[in-house]
């Protein structure tokens, strides 16, 4: 992979713009902004997909595959993301022509100028937060721009131009990029010892967030629960500090939370106390709710008319997502890739499917993660589904590793009996479809490419039918 110079001045002017891997989730939506912002814009990618489509409807020329050709006379600069090897042949191409090449996280701090920013940072969580502060602001009348890691579903879309003056992005921490926005309101969810790759050391992660928090030029809002935000707090020299969560002293107070179904809960607010019910499950829902009406009210905005307003949102896409059932089991997508998003994403399945079992599909992503995890992986799936299917690694932006498979994470398993390292997919569709009974979810879980396995599960299932 490459690591993009992060420092490099911003261009004064773009006119022509080229991505590198445009259908990715973050890419698309930087995309589209400039779409909306009168650029030409120009992309490839290594598939035809939904959004690579769409993208082409509102005006982008999009090749499939990566060649020196794809780069036009006209490009003024090229964009491109962590996960792009140094050989790729438009980098290569705009690097000899001396064309500015910007992270995705320079492009869209270069859109954003001038604008009020809430930056959602944190290890876990960030997407549906980014989302549902969205969806409570078109809800209380305010247009915002934004740039979500996933498609909010009651939008239809990942990233959007409004005519407010607010921005609201997902900051993304993994590289350290969050740093370069201009933020007004910076809410941290969590804050775990990920990325490692990139920051050497757990000191440099907690640094890097209390860095991007201080640089708030208006608030910040911090988890009160989170050990590893809790550790960032110590180190936070801004004035205007808010937290949330379960704490006895939490600025805004979760309590009585009920998980049987659509989340509810109480909010207590400097002295009121408000009732809230989601229409998506899980504790950790509560809590990200809990955080984005954080933000709001600490902008300004009635409480009441806050947790009316994230009553709305309706969860975004590869998050616990129903993609079908097939003769009474439900299948369901979830972006889980650490082993306390795939807690989160279990439980919150646990309180919805009753009396059916969980089958787990388990795509490990990265070879440095699961080499590192696996056992913490194991230990969360066998405690909380019922049976798991184990693919091989996505190694996304890592070169392999010698001896790191999925087989690291199945052979953790206490009771090798309710886990199967599957690197075939249609074995390992036919499989879980083989154990699945009616009124059982079987859950694909990963960041990679997994979610590609569910129309193989459903006819796996239809088959089973027969």
């Amino acid at each position: 992979m490459i690591k993009p110079d992060l420092t490099q001045p911003l261009p004064e002017s773009l006119d022509a713009v080229h991505f590198v891997g445009i259908g990715g989730s973050g890419m698309s939506g930087i995309a589209k902004l400039f779409l909306a912002a009168g650029h030409r814009v120009t992309g490839s990618d290594a598939r035809e997909t939904a959004t690579v489509l769409e993208l082409r409807r509102l005006g982008a020329e999009i090749a499939i595959g990566h060649a020196r050709e794809n780069l036009g006379d006209d490009a003024s600069a090229i964009v491109v993301t962590s996960a792009l090897w140094p050989d790729n042949p438009e980098l290569v191409a705009a690097r000899e022509r001396g064309l500015p090449v910007l992270h995705r996280s320079q492009a869209l701090a270069w859109l954003i100028a001038g604008r009020r920013l809430v930056s959602v940072a944190g290890a876990h969580g960030k997407t549906t937060s980014t989302g549902m502060i969205v969806t409570a602001l078109l809800e209380l009348g305010a247009d915002p721009s934004f740039v979500n890691g996933g498609v909010i579903q009651s939008i239809g879309t990942s990233a959007k131009a409004g005519s407010g003056e607010l921005f609201v992005v997902e900051a993304d921490e993994s590289d350290g990029s969050f740093l370069l926005y201009d933020t007004a309101v910076a809410l941290i969810t969590n804050v775990d010892s990920d990325h490692l790759d990139h920051y050497g050391s757990f000191d440099a992660v907690d640094q890097a967030f209390a860095q991007f928090a201080d640089a708030a030029s208006e608030l910040v809002v911090i988890s009160s629960d989170d050990p590893g935000a809790l550790r960032v707090r110590t180190l936070l020299q801004h004035g205007t500090v808010l937290s949330f969560g379960e704490a006895a002293d939490a600025d805004v107070r979760v309590t009585d939370v009920t998980t049987e179904g659509p989340v509810a809960f109480t909010v207590e607010w400097r002295g009121e106390r408000y009732s809230a019910q989601l229409r998506v499950p899980g504790r950790h829902n509560a809590l990200n709710a809990a955080g984005a009406f954080t933000v709001l009210v600490g902008m300004g905005f009635d409480p009441s008319g806050v947790l009316t307003a994230l009553e709305t949102f309706g969860g975004t896409q590869r998050r616990f997502e129903l993609h079908g059932e097939v003769r009474g089991v439900r299948v369901y997508d979830d972006y889980a890739h650490h082993p306390a998003e795939v807690i989160a994403a279990l439980e919150a399945a646990r309180t919805v499917v009753g009396d059916g079992r969980l089958i787990a599909v388990h795509q490990p992503h990265l070879y440095s993660r699961t080499q590192a995890m696996a056992g913490e992986f194991a230990e969360a799936y066998e405690r909380l589904a019922d049976h798991t299917v184990v693919l091989d690694v996505y190694g996304a932006r890592e070169d392999p590793v010698p001896g790191v498979t999925g087989a690291l994470v199945s052979e953790r398993f206490a009771d090798p009996g309710r886990v199967a390292y599957l690197p075939d997919w249609q074995e390992a569709a036919e499989h879980a479809a083989s154990v699945a009974k009616d009124g059982d979810f079987i859950i694909t879980l990963g960041c990679g490419d997994v979610y590609r396995i569910v129309p193989q599960l459903l006819g796996s299932l239809e088959q089973g039918a027969k």
